[in-house]
């Protein structure tokens, strides 16, 4: 009898200490949250500066009556460019398309002895570029690399001088359009703002162009005829508007 009710009270108490036990056990912590990674947005309309270098290729070439070219000579001249651009953006994945128009004021001027007659010097001149392209980039979060093209437009001036006392004895000015194909990359630092560079190459081709003859030496010929490319490498700050939050993405 004894033995029975000794027995008894062992369980009772062992009964009593499991769920003490129990509840003193830890816990299991829940599994953690996806991570949860912001992507860069791209999309939206953006406005900017920028700023750099730019070389010019001129070639002149003077046209008789008949229409017979006499090269005249070529010359290169790099100088700097400064201006602005705005655009548009939308982002489609990691795919980015886009518009954008480009103002450039520069100082490309170049002049040379001309190779008809040693007297009389030729001098070209690119006071501003402006450019109007479309886009297409592929995107790493906050990094965009993309391509360019589209119709590029300058404004230039030839001059026809004395050689020995630079005095001006002709001269043309003329708006001139062409081509454009560039390549950039470009880096948001804040949810608004990015800095990139960009790398344009202008085909202006060739025009003809007439100007009044102010000198025997230039009688025989009636226009000039000026080839150009431009060179452009230029340092680029935006800030967009409006899509500021980044897209949320899931891992």
């Amino acid at each position: 009898m004894k033995r029975l009710l000794l027995t008894t009270v062992c369980l009772v108490a062992l009964g009593a200490v499991g769920p003490a036990m129990a509840a003193d056990m830890a816990v299991k912590a829940p599994p953690p949250a996806p991570m949860i990674a912001p992507i860069y947005n791209w999309t939206g309309f953006y406005i900017g500066g920028n700023g750099g270098w730019a070389q010019n290729h001129n070639c002149v070439d003077f046209l008789d009556a008949a229409g017979v070219a006499v090269a005249s000579g070529c010359r290169d001249r790099s100088g700097g460019v400064i201006g602005g651009q705005l655009g548009y953006r939308w982002q489609a994945s990691q795919w980015v398309f886009g518009l954008e128009a480009q103002g450039d004021w520069a100082d490309l001027s170049n002049q040379r002895v001309s190779l008809i007659d040693p007297t009389l010097s030729t001098r070209t001149k690119t006071s501003a570029i402006g450019l109007f392209t479309g886009q297409i980039g592929y995107a790493w979060n906050a990094s965009l690399l993309y391509v360019k093209g589209g119709a590029a437009v300058t404004d230039n001036r030839l001059s026809v001088l004395d050689t020995a006392s630079g005095a001006e004895l002709a001269a043309q000015s003329a708006t001139r359009w062409g081509g454009v194909v560039g390549v950039g990359f470009e880096y948001g630092f804040t949810p608004n703002w990015s800095v990139g560079v960009e790398y344009d190459h202008l085909f202006m081709g060739h025009r003809n162009n007439s100007f009044t003859v102010a000198d025997p030496r230039l009688a025989a010929f009636v226009n000039d005829r000026i080839t150009q490319d431009v060179d452009m490498v230029t340092l680029r700050f935006n800030y967009r508007f409006g899509w500021g939050n980044p897209v949320v993405a899931k891992y």
